[in-house]
């Protein structure tokens, strides 16, 4: 059985976390989600994206 989570929906579960648990500040948060929409907006954003595809398949197919 697989288990497909969208990273938008893992990262937004990780930056409530963070909020909630190790102290980061709303503010903080607002401004590193304002950074991700400047960096999708980039000429570095296939680069990115790429990357993120990549690591994805490769936690993809680890075998436990």
């Amino acid at each position: 059985m697989a288990l497909s989570i969208s990273v938008v929906v893992l990262l937004a579960i990780v930056v409530f976390l963070l909020i909630k648990k190790s102290g980061l500040k709303a503010g903080h948060a607002a401004v590193c989600a304002l950074l991700g929409f400047y960096l999708a907006s980039s000429s570095i954003a296939p680069s990115i994206s790429t990357l993120t595809t990549n690591v994805a398949s490769m936690i993809g197919g680890l075998k436990f």
